[in-house]
Parts: structure tokens; C-alpha cells; sequence
């Protein structure tokens, strides 16, 4: 699964000092760099299928909810915008699948990814540079989030990871992002409970449905027990009766059911996925001479050549049929 929309933002400021164009002479960086690095995780994972997500970028179930999304996010330079607009078209030519759900956005097209990997017993990979991801990890899905370096560099995260990571469960993960907030889709978090506080939480209390339920029922007595007992074992602070204060804020409940809604993944999209249907959109190998014409057109001959090896090459998994 493949966050486009994150992959053509990256390459776009990382590529364009090379002003690489296609073969009319429009801008075509963004869009060389992210087919480069798809092939690249192509090259080293060998998947079955490719599938990737784009935005509706004319509306927003998530900005008619809240106004404010996104808000503050500087205007994107015109050629990212033409290349953000040609992307699915190029995915298309090349027989990979894409998938721009109406009103949603790329992080749904792989939390529906994740689904249905466990839901048909496959493994998945999420290639992004958006953590919004790490809340669809578990046993079936690894994120590979891209950082500075491209995908050599990038961390490879499963639920083992997450935790030493971030001190937090992958399940608990959604939990604690909206308990935390995002302030770069402008969601500001829980007055009080920054991302420290949230990690120790989850991890001595559990989910919040536990820790709402403690609160709702107890007035917090059993939350704040367990954080002093866990402050007692470690040396550190007690904590348990200012966390329960701030939990027991009458916005805190809000703005964290609200942050949930928000961030949600929406899992039951139509992949249009039928690995039993050669030839479908996304399923690997692709025909070599399409390979050749599409990415061809990108004018850049060294990445042609690998399209051409790696998407014309029946992935690994083809030898245990």
C-alpha cells in the first residue's frame, strides 16, 4: 500500500534542484522520485500486489466536519500541484492499481489495505512518510515510513518496533495520537496530557476505553492508583491525581472523541483486489512493453530499465504456487 500523496510531497522538495521533466516538458521530479522509490521497496520486498492511495482533492468529509483541517499548511508550489493531478493517470498507464476514494484521503485507501490483509491472511507494508499510519500496524501490517535517506534508510516498523519507539502498543496507538494530537492537521490534543504522559498511560492503564470507564465510574480512582503505584516503582513523579484532573475537564472527553473521529482510517473501502484474476490492476508481474512506454516517458533511462525488471518479474511469492 502506497501513500502517494506523502511519497509526491517528499520527492517534490527533495527533487527540484534536478528539474527532471517528462517528455512534453512538463515538471516530472516528484513523480520520477516516487516511482524510483516504489521500485526500489518493489525491488526489496517482491510484493504480489501494489495498490496506491490518492486523495479526493476536490472535497473532504474531514474538512466538512472541522474547517480548520489542515489549516495553516502553506500553499503547495504549482508544479506539485500539476504532478499531485497527473499521478493517478501515470499509476493507471502503468497497470498498478490507484484508488481515490470521494470525500477521503490516501491514509484510508491503507487502513482499508491493512483490513484486508488480516481479514485474507496476507501480509502488508504501508510505504509513507505520514505516521497517521502507525495506528493500522499489527501482526499483518509493517509501515515503512520514509525519512531522510529514501527507503534504505527508512525504519521498517512492526508492533515491536512501535513499542520501543513511542512506549506504545500498535493497538493503543490511535489512542494515544488522539490523546496527543496532530498539529500538522492542526488537532490540538488533550490540555495537559502531552505525548509522554499519553504513552505511560496507555501502557499502565490499557486502552482508554478503560481509562474513560475508570473516570466515568470511579471518579479516576483506579487511573490514578496505577500511575502513582507505576511513579513509586520508577522514582518518578507521582502523577495520578493531575492526570485524572485534566482527563476530568469537561472539554478533554471532547477533544478526544472528536480527534478519534478525525483520525479514524476508513477501513471498508473497495480495493478492487482479485488475486485470483490475472492481469487485474495492481497485481504483479506488468507487461514489459507497457513498463517500457509509460515509464519511458519520465525520460529517465536508468529508471526505465529497473521498472522493467522489477515490474515485468514475478515476485517472489509466484514459486510457492
Amino acid at each position: 500500500m502506497v501513500d502517494a500523496p506523502s511519497l509526491l510531497h517528499r520527492n517534490h522538495h527533495a527533487r527540484a534542484h534536478t528539474a527532471i521533466t517528462d517528455r512534453s516538458g512538463r515538471p516530472a521530479w516528484a513523480l520520477h522520485g516516487m516511482l524510483r522509490q516504489i521500485l526500489e521497496a518493489i525491488d526489496g520486498f517482491a510484493p504480489d500486489a501494489v495498490i496506491f492511495g490518492l486523495d479526493d482533492r476536490t472535497a473532504s468529509v474531514r474538512s466538512d466536519l472541522y474547517p480548520a483541517y489542515k489549516a495553516g499548511r502553506a500553499d503547495k508550489d504549482a508544479a506539485l500541484v500539476d504532478q499531485l493531478e497527473r499521478a493517478g493517470a501515470l499509476l493507471d498507464a502503468l497497470g498498478l492499481a490507484t484508488l481515490t476514494p470521494p470525500g477521503l484521503e490516501a491514509d484510508d485507501v491503507s487502513a482499508s489495505g491493512a483490513r484486508w490483509a488480516r481479514d485474507h491472511g496476507w501480509s502488508c507494508v504501508i510505504i509513507t512518510s505520514d505516521r497517521d499510519a502507525f495506528a493500522h500496524i499489527s501482526n499483518h501490517t509493517q509501515v515503512l515510513r520514509l525519512i531522510n535517506g529514501g527507503i534504505s534508510a527508512s525504519p521498517l516498523l512492526n508492533p515491536d518496533r512501535l513499542q520501543a519507539l513511542y512506549g506504545v502498543a500498535a493497538e493503543h496507538y490511535l489512542d494515544f495520537a488522539a490523546l496527543r494530537g496532530d498539529a500538522s492537521d492542526n488537532l490540538p490534543g488533550v490540555s495537559g496530557i502531552g505525548e509522554k504522559t499519553a504513552a505511560i498511560l496507555l501502557t499502565q492503564v490499557g486502552s482508554m476505553s478503560s481509562v474513560w470507564a475508570d473516570v466515568d465510574h470511579n471518579e479516576g480512582r483506579a487511573v490514578a492508583a496505577t500511575l502513582d503505584s507505576w511513579a513509586a516503582e520508577t522514582g518518578a513523579r507521582r502523577m495520578g491525581a493531575t492526570v485524572v484532573r485534566r482527563l476530568t475537564v469537561p472539554q478533554a472527553r471532547e477533544r478526544y472523541d472528536f480527534n478519534v473521529r478525525i483520525m479514524s482510517g476508513h477501513e471498508d473501502l473497495d480495493l478492487g483486489l482479485t488475486p485470483d484474476v490475472p492481469g487485474t490492476p495492481g497485481l504483479l508481474p506488468l507487461d514489459p512493453d507497457r513498463v517500457h512506454k509509460v515509464v519511458g516517458f519520465l525520460n529517465v533511462e536508468t529508471t526505465t530499465s529497473l521498472a522493467i525488471r522489477v515490474l515485468s518479474t514475478d515476485p517472489a511469492s509466484a514459486a510457492l504456487r
